[in-house]
């Protein structure tokens, strides 16, 4: 874990959720997402919506998703676990990691 710590690099998460028949709130759901990733291990340091918008290509019948950044501190392994918990949460409609 010390080894983990100490190679953490910063991360930026474009993650489109997909609210449509959704009942709870877009705050609710970033904030779940949030403390997965924080549980995971990875240290977030900014969450900002970027609002709703028309996706171009709509598989799944969806037309439109709420974008929102999460910039966090991990390992590339973690960023990897991360993205492998989160492709399994029905809310996260589409996910994008790049290293800032």
């Amino acid at each position: 874990m010390t080894e983990e710590a100490t190679e953490t690099r910063k991360y930026e998460a474009v993650i489109i959720l997909d609210t449509k028949a959704k009942e709870e709130s877009v705050e609710t759901l970033i904030s779940r997402i949030g403390k997965e990733i924080e549980d995971l291990g990875a240290r977030l340091e900014q969450i900002e919506q970027l609002g709703r918008r028309k996706l171009i290509y709509t598989p799944r019948h969806v037309d439109e998703g709420h974008y929102v950044s999460f910039q966090f501190h991990a390992s590339p392994e973690l960023v990897d676990r991360i993205q492998a918990r989160l492709k399994l949460n029905e809310d996260v409609f589409l996910q994008q990691y790049h290293r800032i």
